[in-house]
Parts: structure tokens; C-alpha cells; sequence
């Protein structure tokens, strides 16, 4: 697979250990859409925003969430893409007060399947491995798996992407790397087993946060609110009653707490709704019960 943007996997976010200009050729020089990850090239990240995207974009890298949002408030990338919430794992928390705190749109949404492969230079068998390196969290997803090898030893790395370049990079034999199925193929590494993580049903929800994206009015059956509410009896009920009065489905509900306010919460929610007008007569009907409201985005959902 050809790969038609150049890769700066180390500038700016981890040690210059490696140069690793010029592993990828650049062979398109018209200007592509720039999009901010979480991690380095070749992420699951990655892996959904050319999911939504298309192959045809541009990858600006960042070490953290918050870097992720300057890069889009520095106008550094034109959009990003975010992950929410994991079936196995749950909702990233502090994702959701970030949405708040930066107020980037949401536009879209993608389900990725989480599905960790082992790999290592081509040629190599699992019996020749010795050590394996990647995120803590795609080694306690594959726990189980790495049982049947006791003679392979884990080893926690800061990114699973990363890991697989650092073998591609340093010619690392007897090392392998979980991670997903595009980073073995930018990196050139032979998959010695796919599909090795305890639960096979781990999807990911990523947001897409893009400005530029215009969702007509007739497409939008989802939408993402924040609102605080007085701190009295019944008032999330009552809430909650007339969403239901107006046939919206809730399908995410997450409360965090409001700093500096004892036992009072930002209420996260999802609605999906098959009818628009209905949906914006129940946002206007709830209004007068909430101290606050803010609508995070509008879009078309995909599941």
C-alpha cells in the first residue's frame, strides 16, 4: 500500500530517538485535509479518521487530548477526531469535560472495531518472540492470549502505533508489537496473529469535531447536549420526562462533577430523534427547567 503523506512521528510529541523522516514517501503534493489524532501514525485514531475521512488526508499527531484541541483552536489541523466512549472500557471522562471546556463542534461520529494484532518483522514466528511492547490497555485487553506463550515477556510501552515503528525503525528481531492492522501495513510487519484481544466485541466511539463540516438540517437524527440543573428534588426527572414525551431516545447519559460546587454535575447527553422539529420543541421545553443548556453538536448518526 502506497502511503501519499510524509510521517513526522516524533516532532514535537516524544524524544527525537528516531529520525524517521523520509520512511514515508510523499508522492501527492496537492494539499489534503489535516487532521488531529490522539497518538502517533498508524492509531486506531488514525485507523477512524480515514474511516470517515477517506485515505486521502494528513495526520497531525498529538501527545494528549488537550493537544488535540489547540491544534484545532491554533488552526494547526482543520479537524480531529476523538475518541468518547468504549464498549469494554467505558466513557474517557475527561474527554467530555474538554468538549465543554474548548466548545469544538460535533459533526459526526464512527464506531471502530478495536481489533489487536500481533506483529514483527517479516519472517519471524511467534516462537522466536521474546518480548512483545505496546499500551498498557491493548496488554490488558490480550492477557488471556499471551497466556499460551509464557516464555514472552510484556512490556508497556507509551503507544501501541509507536511500538510498532520502533520495531520497523530499528530493525528489532525476537521483539513484537500489538497494535492495529495499519499500523503492521505502514510499517511493513507480518500480522503473526490477528484478533487477539479478550473481548471481540470492543468498539470505540469517535466524534468528529470539524467546523468545516455543514450537516443539512433533513440528515441530523442525533444530537450531544450538556445542561446543569437547579439543585433540587426531581429536576433530572423531570428532564428526562419530556424527552420521552417527545419520543427521543437517550442513548448516553454521563454526569461529572462541577468544580467548585458541592454534589452538583454537568449532565453529558445523547438524544437520537427521528423527527427534527420534535426534537428542537424538546430542547425548547426543557429549557425553563435547567440552568444552563449547551448544544455540543448536531449530526447524522451511524448507529
Amino acid at each position: 500500500m502506497a502511503v501519499y503523506f510524509v510521517l513526522n512521528l516524533y516532532d514535537n510529541i516524544y524524544e527525537p530517538r528516531l529520525d524517521v523522516r523520509g520512511f514515508f514517501e510523499n508522492k501527492n503534493e496537492k494539499k489534503m485535509t489535516k487532521i488531529a489524532i490522539q497518538g502517533v501514525h498508524g492509531c486506531f485514531h488514525e485507523q477512524a479518521a480515514r474511516l470517515f475521512y477517506g485515505n486521502q488526508i494528513e495526520v497531525c499527531e498529538c501527545l494528549s487530548f488537550e493537544d488535540l484541541f489547540l491544534s484545532l483552536e491554533q488552526q494547526k489541523a482543520n479537524g480531529a477526531v476523538m475518541a468518547i466512549e468504549n464498549t469494554v472500557a467505558g466513557g474517557l471522562l475527561p474527554n467530555y469535560s474538554l468538549l465543554h471546556k474548548y466548545g469544538c463542534p460535533i459533526k459526526g461520529e464512527v464506531f471502530l472495531r478495536i481489533q489487536q494484532n500481533l506483529m514483527a518483522l517479516p519472517g519471524q514466528r511467534i516462537e522466536d518472540i521474546r518480548e512483545v511492547h505496546s499500551h498498557y490497555m491493548a496488554i490488558a485487553q490480550t492477557r488471556e492470549f499471551f497466556k499460551q506463550y509464557p516464555h514472552i515477556r510484556l512490556v508497556e510501552s507509551e503507544d501501541t502505533a509507536k511500538s510498532a515503528a520502533d520495531i520497523a525503525i530499528r530493525g528489532l528481531k525476537h521483539t513484537g508489537a500489538i497494535a492495529s492492522g495499519l499500523a503492521a501495513e505502514l510499517f511493513g510487519l507480518e500480522v503473526l496473529q490477528a484478533s487477539i484481544e479478550t473481548h471481540k466485541q470492543n468498539y470505540t466511539r469517535f466524534l468528529i469535531l470539524d467546523e468545516h463540516i455543514d450537516v443539512p438540517e433533513k440528515d441530523r437524527d442525533k444530537s450531544s447536549i450538556c445542561f446543569t440543573l437547579p439543585h433540587k428534588k426531581g429536576s433530572l426527572s423531570q428532564v428526562l420526562s419530556i424527552f420521552t414525551y417527545y419520543d427521543l431516545n437517550l442513548t448516553k447519559i454521563q454526569s461529572l462533577p462541577i468544580p467548585g460546587r458541592e454534589w452538583q454535575y454537568f449532565f453529558y447527553v445523547d438524544l437520537k430523534f427521528e423527527d427534527y422539529g420534535h426534537y428542537r420543541e424538546a430542547i425548547n421545553a426543557v429549557k425553563p427547567l435547567l440552568e444552563n443548556i449547551t448544544v455540543m453538536g448536531e449530526y447524522k448518526s451511524y448507529c
